[in-house]
């Protein structure tokens, strides 16, 4: 496809194609997400949405079980655990194929994912660091900083180059400028370890006010040089409704031009959304137009 750079990541054993962008569908099983739309509980409401992100032609289902929304309130290990457990397991019951991602910033999160239910990709919001750089400390671990610093590495990191799986490193930074000097650290920690397969999420919405979040869409293309897959997340978050006076209900078109402008100016390889139709048609779109160029 025109325009975009022809990645591959291994997903369980299997190539999975990113020379055109996926859609990624979110799927939290948090009581207190910030868009009241996402939130699934029963187990009915759960393997529902995995078989829509399916049905729409989503490729990839996000799970997560700890709200990062500011003032959320802190979920311990033991609650996330169980309510991972529960989700993935209704989801494998009626997607046995499907391709799974976790989000989650404990490493023994990603531990029993991946090991107990087949997750593919783990979805790190922190950037590797295990208090949740999005939001405070863990109130469930007395040793935060051995977590971090043994060994030179982010817990996480070492986890994931273990398991073998690919790993989205998420940026907590402000800018283009620290968050490329910090992906360039972390990338090269990562591949030292012997991580495969990494992508870069840009961390809209996470440590950036409003203005230093369109800064950053406007120079997204400079994160190509790492040459690695780009994952875009900005799907309903408050860059888009805060800007016109509404609220996450109402930003679905802003969620559709972003993931535009992105696909466009930086060759985003993966698109995290709560509506896979729409992404998927934006995505159709784009590329019928890059046929000509």
């Amino acid at each position: 496809m025109k325009g975009f750079p022809e990645y591959t990541i291994n997903v369980n054993g299997r190539l999975l194609d990113l020379s055109e962008p996926q859609v990624m569908g979110i799927l939290n099983v948090t009581p207190d997400s910030f868009y009241a739309g996402s939130r699934k509980q029963t187990d009915y409401e759960i393997a529902q949405r995995a078989d829509q992100i399916i049905s729409e032609g989503g490729m990839i289902i996000d799970v997560g079980a700890f709200s990062t929304r500011p003032g959320a309130v802190q979920v311990t290990a033991a609650e996330e655990m169980e309510r991972l457990r529960r989700a993935l397991k209704t989801v494998r019951g009626v997607q046995p194929d499907a391709i799974i991602s976790v989000d989650t910033f404990r490493p023994e999160m990603a531990e029993m994912a991946v090991s107990e239910y087949g997750a593919s990709i783990i979805n790190d919001v922190s950037e590797g660091n295990v208090n949740g750089a999005f939001g405070g400390a863990d109130p469930t671990n007395p040793n935060v900083e051995k977590r971090i610093e043994e060994g030179g590495y982010p817990e996480m990191f070492r986890t994931v180059a273990r398991l073998g799986v690919p790993y989205i490193l998420m940026s907590v930074k402000p800018d283009i400028l620290s968050m490329m000097k910090a992906f360039a650290k972390e990338v090269h920690q990562l591949r030292d370890l012997g991580a495969k397969d990494i992508i870069l999420d840009p961390g809209f919405g996470f440590g950036k006010t409003l203005s230093q979040n369109y800064e950053l869409l406007a120079n997204l293309g400079k994160l190509r040089e790492f040459e690695l897959p780009l994952l875009v997340g900005v799907s309903r978050k408050t860059m888009i409704y805060k800007l016109f006076g509404t609220s996450a209900d109402e930003a679905l078109n802003g969620t559709t031009v972003i993931n535009t402008i992105a696909m466009l100016q930086a060759g985003a390889s993966i698109l995290r959304v709560h509506d896979v139709k729409q992404c998927v048609e934006a995505i159709k779109i784009v590329k019928e137009t890059l046929r000509y160029v």
